[in-house]
């Protein structure tokens, strides 16, 4: 699997490393925490209509999920980031399987479609 480049921790100073763990770690805590307790989860932003599409999809599925939404386009967008810096992924929603990262939208009906939602 082929991931982007990311800075070396040793090339990160102590300040900001202490300021990147201080960005918004209740909202990462709290994303990661649902992720290990749910089988599916959902995270999401109000007004995008690729997370209500998700969450359709997922319920038209007949797919439990654990749903988490944070501000929309003009609210809370710092801990959308802080979530997207956690998990690397660029958009929302950002939908988790398992305990791992599938990726959005259409990497979720992809998956439906392939009856492979579950599995790793």
């Amino acid at each position: 699997m082929a991931t982007r480049e990311t800075l070396p921790k040793d090339k990160i100073s102590p300040e900001a490393g202490a300021a990147i763990a201080a960005f918004y770690p209740d909202a990462v805590a709290e994303v990661s925490k649902a992720v290990q307790e749910h089988m599916v989860v959902v995270v999401g932003m109000a007004s995008n209509p690729f997370v209500r599409k998700v969450r359709a999809a997922l319920t038209k599925a007949n797919v439990s999920f654990h749903y988490i939404e944070y501000g929309g386009y003009t609210s809370q967008w710092k801990k959308r980031l802080a979530i997207k810096l956690w998990s690397g992924w660029p958009t929302f929603p950002q939908v988790f399987v398992n305990g791992v990262l599938i990726g959005g939208y259409q990497d979720t009906e992809n998956r439906l479609a392939a009856g492979n939602l579950l599995t790793k």
